[in-house]
């Protein structure tokens, strides 16, 4: 079954710094046929104005990945962490345990980004946070493994998180078609965050999220000058 749900139909708030779409039912939005897909519970669309952002707060037992499309943000945590994550590249906070972080744009433009909450596969565990450069031109028209915690990705150069499922992006020309196999009994979720595809023949237009389930192969086709992330979950 392919689902592709339009930016217009996703949950929302904004207020004088920050302005989000929801792919999942978040805080104060509730959809009961939109809670998560497997352990994938959270994909929000952030745009944060310059100087501005989330102030210290707390997470545990959750992998929160950041994929930032355009800007930067600053990160700065209880365990010393700290670091500027650009646009293209990623960051990932497994909070385990527990953790205290704060996000701001010290950028002089907006910052938008995709944050992508898993839920691990164990509990408890030593919180952490690291960060990683991805530029874009290593992955046009291929999907690249920004994320991990597949067996099969432990060699790779990808950020590891705490859960058997891969966040994946790609850059594609238009007319550039691209591959993805699932596993028996995986599921994924597609956006994108440039552009509009065609997944496996449905449209999807740029920021729509197209749930995967019960289908083998996907195939990815850009309409237009694209840019997608992927994430491949049991």
């Amino acid at each position: 079954m392919i689902t592709v749900t339009p930016l217009g139909e996703l949950g929302r708030f904004s207020n004088d710094w920050l302005n989000a779409r929801y792919h999942f039912s978040f805080a104060g939005y509730y959809d009961p046929a939109r809670t998560g897909l497997g352990p994938l519970l959270v994909w929000n669309d952030d745009t944060i104005e310059p100087g501005r952002g989330f102030d210290p707060h707390g997470h545990r037992d959750m992998e929160i990945i950041t994929y930032v499309r355009r800007g930067a943000i600053t990160h700065a945590d209880n365990l010393g962490n700290q670091g500027r994550t650009e646009a293209g590249d990623v960051q990932v906070m497994s909070a385990g345990t527990g953790i205290l972080h704060a996000e701001y744009n010290k950028e002089d433009d907006p910052t938008t980004l995709f944050q992508i909450w898993i839920e691990p596969n164990q509990t408890g565990i030593e919180p952490r946070w690291d960060a990683r450069k991805f530029p874009k031109e290593t992955r046009d028209g291929r999907l690249e493994i920004l994320a991990s915690g597949r067996p099969e990705d432990r060699d790779s150069d990808a950020l590891t998180i705490h859960q058997d499922a891969a966040v994946l992006g790609a850059t594609l020309t238009a007319g550039e078609e691209i591959a993805h196999r699932l596993g028996a009994g995986r599921s994924a979720y597609i956006v994108p965050a440039r552009g509009t595809l065609e997944i496996n023949g449905r449209p999807a237009p740029e920021r729509s999220g197209t749930a995967v389930t019960d289908v083998d192969d996907i195939t990815i086709r850009a309409m237009t000058e694209a840019e997608v992330v992927v994430v491949d979950v049991p």
